[in-house]
C-alpha cells in the first residue's frame, strides 16, 4: 500500500490546472481522468504512483478519492481558485480548476516532471468525456466492480506499451 503525499498531490494538481489548455482544466471529470494517468502511468513504469490517491470505479471512469479534500486546501490557501463555467442546454455547469500560484516543480523528480508532460500532451486536449471512454477500455476499470478501488498493478494489464499508447477516441 502507498502513502498518499500531500503535499506533492498539490503541486501536481497545480501544474495540470497551470498547464492544461488555457485558463485551466475545465471539468472535474477531466481532472479525475488526468490524475488517474498520472499515477497509473507512472507506475506501470516505476511501481510507484506519484499523488498515492486511491482510484474507484464510478460510472464515469476512475475518481481519487482525495482530490476534493486537496483541492478544497488549495483553494481555502489561495493557490487554487474553483469556478463552475456554464456548459450548453441541459448539461450540468463544469467546475473549472485554475493555478493562481505556480507549482513547485522543484518537488518533481524528473522522472515525475517528464509523466506530467507526457499526460498533458497525450491527454490534455481531450475532454472529460473522450477520457471517460479511454479509461473505460483499461483493465483497471474494467476488473473491478461498481464502487471497488482500482490496484494500482492492473496498470500492467492496459495492453499497452506506456509510450506507445493509441489515444484515439471515437465519441
Amino acid at each position: 500500500m502507498f502513502k498518499l503525499n500531500e503535499e506533492k498531490y498539490k503541486e501536481v494538481i497545480l501544474y495540470l490546472a497551470k498547464n492544461v489548455g488555457q485558463g485551466g482544466v475545465y471539468g472535474k471529470k477531466k481532472m479525475y481522468k488526468l490524475l488517474y494517468y498520472v499515477d497509473f502511468d507512472f507506475f506501470e513504469k516505476y511501481e510507484k504512483p506519484i499523488t498515492g490517491d486511491i482510484y474507484h470505479k464510478l460510472p464515469m471512469g476512475p475518481a481519487p478519492s482525495y482530490f476534493d479534500v486537496i483541492a478544497l486546501e488549495l483553494k481555502k490557501e489561495g493557490n487554487l481558485q474553483i469556478n463552475k463555467s456554464k456548459s450548453g442546454n441541459g448539461y450540468n455547469d463544469a467546475v473549472v480548476y485554475k493555478a493562481l500560484t505556480d507549482p513547485k516543480v522543484d518537488i518533481f523528480s524528473k522522472d515525475e516532471k517528464k509523466m506530467l508532460d507526457r499526460v498533458i500532451k497525450l491527454y490534455g486536449d481531450k475532454t472529460g468525456h473522450q477520457l471517460e471512454i479511454l479509461t473505460h477500455k483499461e483493465a483497471p476499470y474494467l476488473a473491478v466492480d461498481e464502487g471497488e478501488g482500482m490496484p494500482l498493478e492492473f496498470a500492467h494489464y492496459r495492453g499497452t506499451s506506456l509510450y506507445a499508447r493509441p489515444i484515439q477516441v471515437q465519441a
